[in-house]
């Protein structure tokens, strides 16, 4: 899921047509989504060490520190982050050089990033775009191990740091529960039940039966575009028409509506490279096809992911170890916990608790 979403941002914004060689450059959506990965973890261990945690406001702090490495407000976010002589931003992730490098602009989430207080979160913005859905990503994979319900609640929280427009909070939400679905599916899910469909698309399907128990916020309306993009996509897949309708401009609804059905129209592992050509045709190629990528990587694995491409994509490495090591935080704790040791003593260096 992390790579595939990577590996979308990077084509889309390359307008489906990249160089034949050389490295495969990482855009914001993905730096971002790597914060959150990062801080779902830290959440994570604070809540196993110290019994209670508020997994938003971890968060919150992992995107002042992404801010810190691209110049944002940077003495203003050391006030309030950095305690005495201590390195700040800390942490690994902090030591990606590509992390500290502009690739593209997230202007809602910066601008609530740069109303920060010493001592509060920033007050969020009006605006419903796209960085909303595609930096909430990764807490998907929170669902897996607690539930639809919970990974659709912490994007909507997350979504809402930045952006206070209800539509792009529902878009994370939904996001989430949809990739939650597709990380959970296999080849025999309710064979019986969606006879004729494949993989991905009975993934989708069963994520949109569940979403009115997974997201109390779901409205009518939300859930049927959602099924009309997937039912084009069944009934006319690939139609450029379509996506452009479905996904209009750079809104976090867009992104959602626009990968769902680039996702659908594509759904065979061979079919992924197609899949976010097409969707890179979108108005904001970026984010529908960051959406489709993490769609497609959650349901088929990284083993249908291009290896040509992944293998020169310049955070490949670093989206992988943050994938394992969620993975690893959420089963297995290595740090330990209250009342019981961990068995790696270097996780809380790499990802403290808070």
């Amino acid at each position: 899921m992390m790579l595939g979403l990577a590996l979308g941002d990077t084509l889309g914004a390359a307008k489906g047509k990249l160089p034949a060689e050389g490295t495969l450059r990482a855009g914001v959506s993905t730096q971002l989504a790597c914060f959150t990965a990062e801080g779902t973890i830290r959440a994570w261990v604070r809540g196993n060490h110290k019994g209670i945690c508020h997994p938003p406001s971890v968060v919150w702090h992992a995107y002042c520190r992404w801010a810190a490495l691209q110049g944002i407000e940077v003495e203003r976010m050391r006030q309030r982050w950095a305690q005495d002589d201590e390195v700040w931003p800390d942490g690994w992730l902090a030591q990606v050089p590509v992390l500290a490098q502009r690739r593209g602009s997230a202007p809602a989430t910066v601008t609530a990033l740069s109303k920060t207080e010493h001592g509060n979160m920033g007050i969020p913005t009006t605006s419903r775009g796209c960085h909303a859905l595609t930096r909430a990503l990764p807490v998907t994979v929170v669902g897996v191990a607690h539930g639809s319900d919970q990974s659709a609640q912490l994007a909507r929280e997350i979504a809402a740091l930045t952006h206070g427009d209800p539509a792009a909070q529902s878009a994370a939400a939904h996001a989430a529960v949809l990739v939650n679905y597709c990380l959970t599916s296999g080849p025999q899910i309710q064979a019986n039940l969606f006879g004729g469909q494949s993989q991905v698309q009975q993934a989708l399907l069963e994520g949109l039966y569940a979403l009115p128990d997974a997201d109390r916020g779901l409205t009518a309306a939300e859930h049927d575009r959602l099924h009309t993009a997937l039912q084009q996509a069944e009934d006319q897949p690939a139609d450029v028409g379509h996506l452009a309708k479905l996904a209009p401009d750079a809104t976090a609804p867009s992104a959602l509506l626009g990968g769902l059905h680039a996702a659908a129209s594509f759904p065979e592992p061979a079919q992924v490279h197609d899949a976010l050509r097409f969707a890179a045709g979108a108005p904001d190629g970026d984010s529908v096809a960051c959406v489709a990528g993490a769609l497609l990587g959650a349901a088929h694995g990284v083993e249908a992911l291009p290896i040509d491409l992944i293998s020169r994509h310049e955070l490949a490495w670093v989206l992988d170890t943050l994938a394992r090591n969620l993975i690893t935080q959420l089963t297995d704790s290595p740090s330990g916990g209250d009342y019981n040791s961990g068995w790696d003593p270097r996780w809380m260096e790499r990802y403290p608790g808070w």
